[in-house]
């Protein structure tokens, strides 16, 4: 069985800020969807906006994807 999720949002994570991309369905109702990209810094403030926005658009799933190496090795 196929889970469709009706709006979602993805994250690129970079270092000095990330892109968030919001699909949603679209207002015509034509089985088509929305999409907004938007920007967004990494300070505490904006990640703040980033939620607000979120919560706004009633996203239920969220995903992510790290550009850069955000994991400590042990020994490294």
């Amino acid at each position: 069985m196929d889970v469709l999720h009706q709006r979602c949002a993805a994250l690129d994570i970079g270092k000095k800020d990330l892109k968030a991309c919001v699909r949603t369905p679209s207002p015509s109702g034509r089985r088509s969807r929305r999409q907004e990209i938007r920007t967004f810094a990494t300070t505490t403030n904006t990640l703040l906006e980033l939620r607000d926005w979120l919560v706004a658009e009633q996203v239920t799933l969220v995903v992510m994807e790290a550009t850069s190496d955000y994991v400590r090795r042990e020994g490294a």
